[in-house]
């Protein structure tokens, strides 16, 4: 019923030779470019090939792959329900920063010759404290009792003209544009000013964090933030709703703009620590301390990623739920916030 630790897809090639495993119609209602998560049985296991798709082990023989889909709708409207559907309308934007039009691109003024001060987006002190962590799930388990320091965590996913503004100001290259590819970041930017960044890699993501005087938050204190203290499942709660978060029930098909789903905050007040994109974190991908669990992707080759995407359903957008893949990963459901100690 459940499923263990699922590790995000890469490669392509894995994605279209899956395609005959999943019935035509999940093509035509709106999935992600790139499969957010790929599927393998326990007795077969794919050996994990440096910036290739890693792969969750399922205790059901059945594979469910999640195929590549061209004919993506143009807008995000939302899916039109069934009578046994909830599909939900977003609550109004919140706007973390000064009001701009989502058609307006924001183009900042380069200043590569100053070093900018830490970058002073929102952030939410998490106080320091105790909290369970984990489930008696597999890789989730054993709940164990972490005491995390305290530590502000940003209360929205990295935007689009955040990452824009490190870019002018820095002159970073993304490891795509270094690639020369051009399925890069600045594809899923435009007209998307307060989306989350997208397709950018682990390094990616630790480069502006310390351009922004940050850092990526421990797997620990991205739980802690997530579920608080009472160990809820989801940020909200134990009881599953699609209309607090952009995930695959809720029709989005794709990102959107951040802080759009108040009611999906987190104890803390935490934004989209369910669902838009799934997030990067600092941690290895390891057993926890006392589990019996063991996985082949264990130990410091793969960096866990947590909350879920646009494209996960309800399973993998859980407080607790783990995803891990190559630091090279960049995919259209993936970005990050950052974190920082309180000293």
């Amino acid at each position: 019923m459940r499923r263990a630790s699922s590790l995000y897809p890469l490669a392509q090639s894995i994605v279209i030779v899956s395609l005959f495993l999943l019935p035509l119609t999940l093509a035509l209602a709106g999935c992600g470019e790139e499969g957010t998560t790929t599927s393998a049985t326990a007795t077969v296991i794919p050996t994990p090939i440096p910036g290739q798709a890693v792969i969750r082990i399922l205790p059901t023989p059945t594979p469910k792959p999640h195929p590549p889909t061209p004919t993506l709708a143009p807008t995000l409207t939302p899916t039109t329900p069934t009578p046994t559907e909830v599909v939900p309308t977003p609550t109004p934007e919140v706007e973390p920063k000064e009001t701009e039009s989502k058609e307006e691109k924001h183009t900042p003024t380069p200043t590569a010759t100053l070093m900018p001060e830490p970058v002073s987006s929102e952030m939410v002190l998490v106080p320091a404290g105790e909290f369970i962590m984990g489930t008696t799930f597999e890789d989730e388990s054993p709940r164990h009792a972490v005491f995390v320091e305290a530590f502000e965590i940003d209360k929205f996913e990295v935007t689009n003209e955040e990452f824009e503004r490190f870019i002018a100001e820095t002159g970073y290259q993304t490891e795509a544009e270094k690639g020369g590819e051009e399925d890069n970041w600045r594809a899923y930017a435009e007209r998307k000013p307060r989306h989350p960044v997208v397709k950018v890699t682990w390094n990616d993501a630790l480069a502006y964090c310390q351009w922004a005087g940050k850092r990526l938050s421990t797997e620990g204190e991205w739980e802690k933030a997530a579920r608080g203290t009472e160990g809820l499942l989801y940020p909200w709660g134990d009881e599953w709703d699609p209309a607090r978060a952009n995930t695959r029930e809720s029709g989005y098909r794709g990102t959107t703009v951040v802080g759009s789903f108040r009611e999906g905050a987190s104890p803390y007040g935490v934004m989209d620590m369910a669902g838009n994109v799934a997030e990067w974190t600092s941690d290895w991908y390891k057993a926890y301390p006392g589990s019996d669990f063991s996985s082949p992707y264990f130990g410091e080759k793969y960096r866990v990623i947590r909350g879920g995407g646009w494209f996960s359903d309800q399973e993998l957008v859980r407080t607790t739920e783990r995803s891990a893949s190559s630091e090279e990963l960049r995919n259209d459901d993936v970005g990050f916030r950052c974190a920082r100690s309180v000293s």
